[in-house]
Formats: structure tokens, sequence, C-alpha cells
């Protein structure tokens, strides 16, 4: 049986990362589509990243299909753009950068180190 603490290494050796001041930087980016994988209830008292779109991480395979059939399926998560996702400390979207890596996307970076380390880099959380 694995730790969630194995998983994340795991998940961190695979996927790519990307640091707060490279995301500052390419925010606006028509090709760029930031995601925060934490739970309405956390967004709402925190705040996000402007520009982001809400996709719970307990959602995300069922938003993340494709299928042109599939009626959750979420048209943002472009498969042709850049997709950064972010949670608050790095660990829940670095599981699902993993996860959207192992469903075919290809062009998936986690924010390293999350909201924490956004607010700690001097940026801002929109309310």
């Amino acid at each position: 049986m694995k730790t969630f603490v194995e998983l994340l290494e795991v998940a961190n050796s695979e996927i790519k990362q990307i640091s707060c001041t490279e995301l500052k930087q390419e925010l606006g980016d028509e090709n760029l589509v930031v995601v925060d994988v934490r739970s309405k209830e956390i967004i709402q008292s925190d705040g996000v990243i402007e520009g982001s779109i809400n996709i719970p991480r307990g959602m995300l395979e069922f938003h993340a299909d494709q299928r042109e059939e599939n009626p959750f399926r979420r048209t943002e998560l472009d498969p042709n753009k850049k997709i950064v996702l972010y949670c608050g400390a790095g660990g829940q979207s670095a599981l699902s950068s993993k996860t959207l890596q192992d469903m075919g996307f290809s062009n998936i970076f986690n924010l390293t180190g999350g909201t924490n380390a956004w607010v700690d880099a001097g940026f801002e959380l929109k309310k």
C-alpha cells in the first residue's frame, strides 16, 4: 500500500513545475489556462489567482474527459493549450497534474508551492 507522501513523490518526479514568477509573467496569454483545484469553500475564503478557473480535484477527470458526448466536459481544458494547476501548497495540484498527464494532456504544469508561495512571492489573490 502506498502512502500519500509516496504518491506525491511519484507525481512530482513525473510532472513539470512552474514558479510563481514565471506564471505571473504568463498571465493573460490566450494559450494559457490556469486551474484552481481547491474546493469552492476554500476559494471563497482565500481568493484565487486572477483569471483562473475552478475545477475541484474530485471532479477533474469528469471535466477533463474531452469526448464530445461527455456532459461534464469543460472546453476550457483545451489539450492544445498550456495548463497550469494550483492548490494551496502544491500537493493536490501535483496529483491533479499527474492525472491530466495520464489522461493524455501533454502541456501540464504544477504551480510550485501553490497559493501559499504565490502570496509569499508578493502576489495577490482575488476574492
